[in-house]
């Protein structure tokens, strides 16, 4: 028998085919073939904090508003805004005209009523002599008893009318000292030394002070500043006093450190004052319905050199714990352990290119990052993430 003829394939159509084969199988390789993407950031060291942030306004710790107690137009200002001034320096005169009136009047009574009250007194003396004359004579049988009543009376109001007197100048001595004291106030000396940071009158400006005491200025101590802070009422539990505490100033690198001296209770009311260092809380405290409630915390920090300066705003931050120097790792690359606190699992990648599984203790952390105590070393790469793409992602990219 005559074996059957086996078909071949024409050369030509291996030739088209072969290079059609070839290029699907690159298409695939290179475009459909899809690959896993582990994604990886190293364990390093640095430092780390858990703090509250908030904003704060700077003040002076010890100032006073000077006020004038005495009415009048003010003859001279002796200070100005920025002028260093010692306890009991001059700072303000006001016209003491009619001040010095009334001291003038009242001397000119008093000087009346001691005139009077030595013309009482002589003629009690003599109305006392009357009256011991009548007495002996009425021993005697030598006197009517109408001359003896009539000497006792006349003594005992010449006596009342001595007491009489004696008030009254005790009365219009009151008066003058009052009145000292009014043309006294005319003259408005620095109950402290300090820095004169606002005046708020000029000369010539006349002052009423019958209902109130108009503020002329204000006398600070600018060595200590205290920062009014606003808390919200999410954080306000996590501060307490004796917690450190820093802040920065705008336009100025360094920070300023303290301690937290004191939390106030309650949220302040809007200030009826803008001048208050209350101030800082408008808007805050006791606002509408959706809004944040915000808690005044206050410290102190020396300002030797005077570069820090009221009203200054301050961006603050309370330290709850901070680690310098330690193991880091991002939280995203971590997770919680139920039931356990600070516990964690993480995935770490192996020199070989292998994943294996870690538990890993930590110690302080904030929003980002934690503190590594167990667990991890520098260096390692932990796996952030286990990913399949296709080979062209990586390849195309517009």
């Amino acid at each position: 028998m005559v074996p059957d003829k086996i078909p071949r394939v024409p050369g030509r159509k291996i030739l088209v085919v072969l290079p059609l084969v070839l290029l699907a199988f690159l298409l695939w390789w290179t475009l459909l073939r899809t690959r896993t993407i582990v994604d990886t950031t190293p364990v390093g060291r640095g430092d780390i904090e858990l703090s509250v942030s908030a904003l704060g306004t700077l003040q002076p710790q010890s100032y006073v508003d000077v006020g004038a107690q005495a009415s009048g137009e003010i003859r001279r200002i002796a200070v100005q805004p920025g002028s260093v001034v010692r306890k009991g320096d001059l700072l303000v005169e006001i016209d003491p005209s009619v001040q010095q009136a009334k001291v003038d009047a009242d001397h000119a009574v008093l000087d009346s009523l001691r005139a009077q009250l030595d013309g009482g007194e002589a003629s009690a003396v003599l109305a006392r002599q009357q009256d011991e004359r009548q007495r002996r004579m009425d021993a005697e049988g030598a006197t009517r008893a109408e001359d003896r009543q009539m000497a006792q009376a006349t003594l005992r109001s010449a006596q009342a009318h001595v007491v009489d007197l004696r008030a009254q100048i005790a009365g219009a001595s009151s008066t003058l000292k009052g009145d000292q004291a009014q043309l006294g106030y005319t003259r408005i000396y620095a109950p402290m030394a300090g820095t004169v940071i606002t005046l708020d009158a000029r000369e010539g400006q006349t002052l009423n002070a019958t209902y109130q005491t108009p503020k002329i200025l204000r006398v600070a101590d600018l060595s200590t500043m205290t920062v009014w802070t606003e808390v919200s009422e999410a954080d306000v539990r996590r501060v307490h006093p004796g917690m450190p505490v820093y802040f920065t100033t705008l336009g100025d690198d360094r920070r300023w450190t303290g301690t937290v001296r004191q939390v106030l209770p309650a949220p302040p009311n809007a200030p009826a004052d803008a001048s208050s260092p209350t101030e800082v809380q408008k808007g805050a405290g006791t606002g509408g319905a959706g809004k944040v409630v915000l808690y005044t915390v206050l410290f102190d920090v020396r300002n030797a050199d005077h570069a820090l300066m009221p009203q200054m705003s301050a961006q603050v931050f309370f330290v709850e714990a901070s680690a310098h120097g330690v193991v880091l790792a991002p939280l995203a690359a971590l997770q919680a352990v139920a039931g356990k606190t600070d516990v964690y699992t993480a995935q770490v990648r192996t020199p070989g290119g292998d994943i294996v599984a870690r538990e890993v203790r930590t110690g302080v952390h904030d929003r980002l990052r934690a503190q590594v105590l167990a667990g991890l070393q520098p260096g390692e790469l932990l796996v952030t993430g286990i990913r399949r793409e296709r080979a062209a992602a990586g390849r195309f990219q517009w």
